[in-house]
Protein backbone atom coordinates (compact mmCIF):
# COMPACT_ATOMS: atom_id res chain seq x y z
CA UNK A 1 0.00 0.00 0.00
CA UNK A 2 2.62 2.35 0.92
CA UNK A 3 4.08 1.77 -2.53
CA UNK A 4 1.57 2.46 -4.54
CA UNK A 5 0.84 5.69 -2.36
CA UNK A 6 4.38 6.59 -3.06
CA UNK A 7 3.95 5.50 -6.62
CA UNK A 8 0.98 7.71 -7.42
CA UNK A 9 1.97 10.76 -5.93
CA UNK A 10 5.11 10.82 -8.06
CA UNK A 11 7.88 10.29 -5.20
CA UNK A 12 9.06 6.78 -6.72
CA UNK A 13 9.22 5.75 -10.43
CA UNK A 14 8.20 2.07 -9.77
CA UNK A 15 6.60 0.18 -6.89
CA UNK A 16 8.26 -2.71 -5.41
CA UNK A 17 6.52 -5.70 -3.98
CA UNK A 18 7.15 -7.95 -1.01
CA UNK A 19 5.97 -10.87 -2.86
CA UNK A 20 7.85 -10.22 -5.98
CA UNK A 21 12.03 -11.73 -7.17
CA UNK A 22 15.02 -9.50 -7.74
CA UNK A 23 14.75 -5.65 -8.12
CA UNK A 24 10.90 -5.97 -7.22
CA UNK A 25 11.05 -7.13 -4.22
CA UNK A 26 12.78 -4.25 -2.83
CA UNK A 27 10.45 -1.49 -1.63
CA UNK A 28 11.39 1.93 -0.69
CA UNK A 29 10.17 1.19 3.20
CA UNK A 30 11.35 -1.69 3.71
CA UNK A 31 15.55 -0.73 3.42
CA UNK A 32 16.87 -3.09 6.04
CA UNK A 33 18.25 -6.37 5.14
CA UNK A 34 16.54 -8.25 7.31
CA UNK A 35 13.19 -6.76 6.26
CA UNK A 36 13.91 -7.26 2.92
CA UNK A 37 14.68 -10.90 3.72
CA UNK A 38 11.73 -11.51 5.74
CA UNK A 39 9.48 -9.68 3.46
CA UNK A 40 7.92 -7.91 6.61
CA UNK A 41 8.40 -3.95 7.74
CA UNK A 42 10.35 -4.26 11.54
CA UNK A 43 10.82 -0.34 12.21
CA UNK A 44 8.84 2.62 10.86
CA UNK A 45 9.83 4.50 8.50
CA UNK A 46 8.38 8.43 7.45
CA UNK A 47 8.56 9.42 3.14
CA UNK A 48 6.76 12.20 2.17
CA UNK A 49 5.77 13.36 -1.24
CA UNK A 50 4.57 16.69 -2.17
CA UNK A 51 0.77 16.12 -4.10
CA UNK A 52 -0.96 19.17 -5.83
CA UNK A 53 -0.38 22.07 -3.03
CA UNK A 54 -0.35 19.27 -0.46
CA UNK A 55 2.70 17.64 1.46
CA UNK A 56 1.52 14.00 2.16
CA UNK A 57 3.64 12.11 5.44
CA UNK A 58 3.51 8.52 4.89
CA UNK A 59 4.30 6.87 8.21
CA UNK A 60 4.78 2.71 7.12
CA UNK A 61 4.86 0.81 10.08
CA UNK A 62 4.80 -2.64 11.19
CA UNK A 63 2.12 -5.25 11.07
CA UNK A 64 3.52 -7.57 12.82
CA UNK A 65 3.34 -7.99 16.68
CA UNK A 66 6.73 -8.97 17.60
CA UNK A 67 7.34 -5.24 16.51
CA UNK A 68 4.43 -3.24 17.38
CA UNK A 69 6.07 -0.87 19.70
CA UNK A 70 7.52 0.83 16.64
CA UNK A 71 3.89 0.88 15.75
CA UNK A 72 2.16 2.60 18.56
CA UNK A 73 5.19 5.51 19.16
CA UNK A 74 4.52 6.28 15.10
CA UNK A 75 0.80 6.67 16.19
CA UNK A 76 1.39 9.25 18.26
CA UNK A 77 2.99 11.23 15.44
CA UNK A 78 0.00 10.54 13.27
CA UNK A 79 -3.24 12.41 12.16
CA UNK A 80 -4.89 9.46 10.61
CA UNK A 81 -4.49 5.85 9.54
CA UNK A 82 -4.92 3.39 7.47
CA UNK A 83 -5.77 -0.06 8.05
CA UNK A 84 -4.96 -3.16 6.81
CA UNK A 85 -6.96 -5.67 6.73
CA UNK A 86 -6.00 -8.86 5.13
CA UNK A 87 -9.04 -10.10 3.30
CA UNK A 88 -8.71 -14.23 3.68
CA UNK A 89 -8.43 -13.49 7.48
CA UNK A 90 -10.37 -11.06 8.25
CA UNK A 91 -9.33 -9.00 11.43
CA UNK A 92 -6.39 -10.15 13.31
CA UNK A 93 -5.83 -9.53 16.75
CA UNK A 94 -3.26 -6.99 16.15
CA UNK A 95 -5.31 -4.91 13.78
CA UNK A 96 -7.84 -5.04 17.01
CA UNK A 97 -5.51 -3.65 19.29
CA UNK A 98 -4.19 -0.74 16.65
CA UNK A 99 -7.90 -0.17 16.35
CA UNK A 100 -7.83 0.43 19.96
CA UNK A 101 -5.32 2.10 20.18
CA UNK A 102 -6.16 4.57 17.19
CA UNK A 103 -9.80 5.24 18.96
CA UNK A 104 -7.62 6.06 22.16
CA UNK A 105 -6.28 9.16 20.51
CA UNK A 106 -9.13 10.40 18.13
CA UNK A 107 -7.39 9.35 14.95
CA UNK A 108 -9.88 8.68 11.37
CA UNK A 109 -9.35 5.30 10.07
CA UNK A 110 -9.43 4.19 6.87
CA UNK A 111 -9.81 0.77 6.13
CA UNK A 112 -8.28 -1.05 3.15
CA UNK A 113 -8.77 -4.88 2.50
CA UNK A 114 -5.98 -6.58 0.56
CA UNK A 115 -5.22 -10.07 -1.10
CA UNK A 116 -8.87 -9.80 -2.55
CA UNK A 117 -7.59 -12.00 -5.73
CA UNK A 118 -6.81 -14.97 -3.69
CA UNK A 119 -9.23 -17.41 -1.88
CA UNK A 120 -10.79 -14.89 0.76
CA UNK A 121 -13.90 -13.82 2.57
CA UNK A 122 -16.89 -12.61 1.61
CA UNK A 123 -16.56 -8.56 1.01
CA UNK A 124 -20.15 -8.26 3.10
CA UNK A 125 -18.42 -11.05 5.45
CA UNK A 126 -15.26 -8.51 6.35
CA UNK A 127 -17.50 -5.23 6.52
CA UNK A 128 -19.74 -6.94 9.23
CA UNK A 129 -16.42 -7.86 11.21
CA UNK A 130 -15.61 -4.58 11.30
CA UNK A 131 -19.43 -3.06 12.10
CA UNK A 132 -19.77 -5.65 14.86
CA UNK A 133 -15.87 -5.39 16.31
CA UNK A 134 -15.63 -1.56 16.19
CA UNK A 135 -19.18 -0.66 16.31
CA UNK A 136 -18.54 1.46 12.95
CA UNK A 137 -20.58 1.78 9.79
CA UNK A 138 -19.12 0.70 6.79
CA UNK A 139 -19.10 2.69 3.34
CA UNK A 140 -17.51 0.76 0.35
CA UNK A 141 -15.42 3.20 -2.03
CA UNK A 142 -14.06 0.74 -4.36
CA UNK A 143 -15.70 -3.01 -4.89
CA UNK A 144 -14.21 -5.91 -5.92
CA UNK A 145 -14.67 -7.29 -9.45
CA UNK A 146 -14.49 -11.14 -7.62
CA UNK A 147 -11.99 -12.71 -5.11
CA UNK A 148 -9.75 -15.45 -5.68
CA UNK A 149 -9.44 -17.90 -8.23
Amino acid sequence: MTEKLLLHGGAIQQAGAVRQKGEQRRTASDFMQMEQDRGISISATAMSFDFGDHKINVLDTPGHQDFSEDTYRALAAADNALMLVDAAKGLEPQTRKLFEVCRMRGLPIFSFCNKMDRPALAPMEIMDQIEKEFGLETHPIVWPIGDGD
